[in-house]
């Protein structure tokens, strides 16, 4: 058996955290992965996962967000894309939000667009209101 066999990727079951960035980190740089990422301390760049972003109450993010579910108790400085958003009553984000699902619990804070997808706008079917005699009249007449 070789020491430096490589395991096959198993992806890690749905809603784990597999990467933290502690409270006494500060962080810069960019994060790729198929897990989940939580950040408690100062991270700046960008995140892109196929998972979970959590984002702590100490922690500040200033960073654009790829994620599948991302829920903020912290302060977040960038565009956040994802699934489902979800800003805590002590969650903060300054961009705008990409989203299919999203909550905001009393005291969460916002300042940008939300944009959320799947629906597009129809507007309601109206039908041209029958003149009456009156306006028939003066439609006919163009000198008016």
């Amino acid at each position: 058996m070789s020491v430096f066999k490589r395991n096959k990727f198993k992806p890690p079951p749905p809603g784990q955290v597999e990467t933290v960035i502690g409270p006494t980190t500060n962080f810069n740089g960019t994060v790729q992965n198929d897990g989940g990422l939580r950040v408690d301390g100062v991270f700046e760049g960008s995140v892109e996962t196929g998972g979970n972003f959590i984002v702590g109450e100490e922690a500040r993010v200033m960073a654009d967000v790829v994620a599948y579910n991302v829920s903020v108790a912290g302060a977040v400085k960038g565009n956040v894309k994802a699934n489902r958003v979800e800003i805590l009553s002590t969650g903060r984000v300054w961009g705008d939000i990409t989203v299919k699902s999203f909550l905001v619990d009393e005291g969460g804070f916002v300042r940008g667009e939300i944009i959320m997808e799947g629906a597009e706008f129809k507007p309601p079917l109206t039908k041209a209101p029958k003149p009456t005699p009156e306006t028939a009249d003066v439609e006919k007449d163009e000198s008016v």
